[in-house]
């Protein structure tokens, strides 16, 4: 009995871990070739699908993108020049907890949700520099303000382009704050998947880590079922050094509208459920072991990932495998200020199927699944291709470059980020409702999340360069 005690929590240690770089992993990821050897098919070593008989790996393809715009080569600042804040602001580590997700999915017409979905203007739109607004700085923005929100509000999302402002941290500071934007948490801020680049500035890190850079991050919402930022600005201080990089974003309504109809009906009747873990235990182990390691998981480590979990044990079809599961949620959501109907879901990124077939570089510990919500099968072959088609069509892999800023509409709006070469540093603020205070909370930072997010990228920054996942 000592023994099996000593067992369940050596393994329930192991756990953190397993949760917290599968579930930051869940929601980030991306990569998108950036010639004509990055666009080659390649055959790796990984896993296949556990739910398949085949002892031959899947092939890996690189995502395609629907508009791919030229790179102009803008110069950027030194890492020194660009990091500088400007230390006569006040601080803003004290900033808003991200917001509660806003669910109105219930009762949705699909065929008409989809005709009204294709009415929706192009996403993105771009605003491109002249002399004349990189001279005024910040107060091109507060002047300009209302279009500018007017336009993400319409658009979904907003490509600035070629400003000198923001190829810095107090630019880009100047810019959200001209803007009016109301910085708050990442909603798995406690998950390690991003450190801040500069906390009193409210900017992460985006996915820089070297032993990240082979890895295709799918298109996502930065959503959990539980919580959802508003908005995000993301900045490029420096682009890839040696190619690759480009940040992915396509539009929720015009994915909605292009999915086949019948595919989109099913997904919205039966639901979907994302697993964002997985904890190997020896399926040799007695029941009440198993049930204790579920239970010490549950208790102790799932609390700390502001998610919804449930621990259950092989959804996947893989023997003793503990999965930590979202719940029940609708592929499609309604816009909080618009109320259009928008594909809003993190599937295109944590499909299994579609992870196992592209360039992929997390261990399988931080492999996710997507499943039917009403028998918890996983998504279908069939299912995920099309969704891959209709989500790839509409993406616009961006040429971002130093000082670029893309403002989004995080209900709207979905983003990635395909594979790079080299040292990239992009980052990222996120915002909450600023002109809601009920929609917005009255949450503050909790600050003693921030010990665990440290302690995890501590341990992501051992991971060696160009990591490449073997999950066979």
């Amino acid at each position: 009995q000592q023994q099996h005690n000593n067992t369940t929590m050596k393994v329930a240690s192991a756990a953190l871990l397993s949760l917290t770089l599968s579930a930051g992993s869940s929601h980030a990821f991306t990569s998108l070739a950036h010639s004509n050897a990055a666009r080659a098919t390649t055959r790796l070593a990984v896993a296949t699908d556990p739910n398949t008989d085949t002892a031959t790996p899947p092939i890996r393809t690189a995502p395609d993108a629907g508009y791919i715009p030229d790179w102009e080569d803008r110069p950027g600042l030194t890492p020194e020049e660009f990091m500088q804040s400007d230390m006569s602001k006040p601080d803003l580590s004290g900033m808003w907890e991200c917001p509660l997700t806003r669910w109105d999915s219930d009762g949705i017409d699909i065929k008409k949700a989809q005709r009204e979905a294709a009415r929706m203007p192009k996403c993105p739109k771009e605003l491109r520099a002249t002399a004349a607004m990189n001279t005024k700085g910040a107060q091109y923005f507060a002047e300009n303000k209302d279009k500018i929100r007017a336009d993400l509000l319409k658009h979904g999302a907003v490509w600035l382009r070629g400003f000198d402002l923001m190829k810095d941290v107090k630019g880009h500071r100047a810019m959200y704050e001209a803007l009016g934007l109301d910085p708050c948490l990442d909603p798995l801020h406690s998950s390690g998947l991003r450190k801040f680049s500069s906390e009193r500035d409210a900017l992460y890190e985006e996915v820089n880590k070297p032993s990240l850079r082979g890895h295709y991050i799918g298109l996502h919402c930065e959503s959990t079922a539980k919580r959802t930022a508003a908005y995000a600005a993301f900045v490029c201080f420096q682009k890839a050094t040696e190619g690759g990089g480009r940040f992915l974003v396509a539009d929720g309504c015009a994915i909605l509208a292009e999915l086949d109809t019948e595919v989109l009906q099913r997904l919205y009747d039966r639901k979907i459920r994302i697993s964002v873990s997985n904890l190997d235990i020896p399926p040799s182990l007695p029941g009440f072991v198993k049930e204790g390691i579920k239970g010490v998981v549950d208790a102790a480590v799932a609390p700390k990932f502001d998610m919804d979990l449930e621990m259950i044990y092989e959804s996947d079809g893989k023997p003793g495998r503990l999965q930590a599961v979202e719940t029940s949620e609708a592929p499609i959501n309604r816009h909080p200020v618009t109320g259009v109907p928008i594909w809003f879901n993190n599937a295109h990124n944590h499909a299994r199927k579609l992870r196992d077939r592209r360039p992929c570089g997390v261990p399988e510990v931080g492999m996710t699944e997507v499943f039917y919500a009403d028998t918890m099968e996983p998504l279908s072959l069939e299912d995920c291709n099309e969704i891959k088609r209709a989500s790839e069509k509409h993406i616009t892999a961006l040429s971002m470059e130093p000082g670029d800023v893309l403002l989004v509409d995080n209900y709207r709006a979905l983003h990635g980020r395909d594979v790079f070469q080299g040292d990239r540093y992009h980052a990222v603020s996120w915002f909450t409702w600023d002109d809601n205070e009920e929609w917005r909370g009255d949450e503050r930072r909790l600050v003693e999340k921030n010990g665990l997010n440290k302690a995890i990228n501590s341990m992501m920054d051992w991971l060696p360069k160009d990591f490449e996942s073997n999950q066979s």
